[in-house]
């Protein structure tokens, strides 16, 4: 069997793959889809924890850029999170895979409340943990949650899932001749300021040397090539 190349990863999900061809909300037949390659990479032995994000229902920054006050405009984003978070949950254990929804925000009643090391005893049982409601604080993106909650798990990858092939020079959808980058450095994504990840989430990614690997969701069987280590997508080290 083909070497593995990462035993623990971290998943991150951005809200707006989940919507389907709505554009808004929660697509079931999406995530049943997600779930399904989810369980398909478990088989391989993998540890995989998951920050998902809120755009599909709530962005904060784009309320508060239209007047409503930040904080609280973030706060309902990292609500719009927590109910992506138990959506992907019921899909998973309606496909009998073991799972562990934690919050930042403390709501007992949902989910466990982020505590690192019963995370970290939840992956070496073989269970997917979902981290809901990005880091808990205002001000802070779920790409900055992702790096975050990678490093405190020891994670060895982030695998960034967006509705896109990866990271371009423009955006592939307005510009026909934007170019896809293969490989990239933190300091090419700083200095070039393209779109992987906020400023912060790429720091603390470079601080701790943990690779992204940028890749199309909504091509089947894509999370399996890039934790078998087929190039897939655009690769993020130092």
């Amino acid at each position: 069997m083909k070497r593995i190349p990462y035993k623990r990863i971290l998943l991150k999900i951005s809200g707006e793959v989940l919507t389907g061809e709505g554009g808004f909300g929660i697509d079931p037949s999406v995530i049943r889809q997600i779930a399904g390659e989810i369980k398909e990479v478990k088989t391989l032995g993998v540890e995989i924890a998951i920050v998902i994000g809120g755009g599909n229902i709530f962005r904060g920054m784009a309320a508060s850029s239209r007047g409503m006050d930040r904080v609280s405009a973030d706060h309902m984003g990292m609500l719009a999170t927590i109910l992506n978070g138990i959506a992907l949950q019921d899909a998973l254990e309606k496909m009998g895979v073991q799972t562990r929804l934690q919050t930042a925000i403390e709501m007992r009643e949902l989910a466990e409340p982020f505590i690192r090391r019963r995370a970290m005893r939840h992956l070496e049982k073989g269970r997917v943990v979902i981290f809901a409601g990005g880091t808990g604080n205002p001000y802070f993106t779920t790409d900055t949650t992702a790096s975050l909650r990678a490093m405190e798990i020891g994670a060895e990858a982030i695998l960034k899932a967006t509705k896109v092939d990866g990271v371009y020079d423009a955006d592939p959808m307005v510009n026909r001749r934007a170019r896809k980058y293969d490989e990239l450095t933190y300091l090419d994504v700083l200095t070039k300021q393209l779109k992987v990840m906020d400023a912060t989430a790429i720091s603390l990614c470079m601080d701790h040397q943990i690779p992204i690997i940028v890749f199309n969701l909504k091509k089947k069987g894509n999370i399996r090539r890039v934790i078998l280590g087929e190039k897939v997508g655009t690769k993020v080290r130092g």
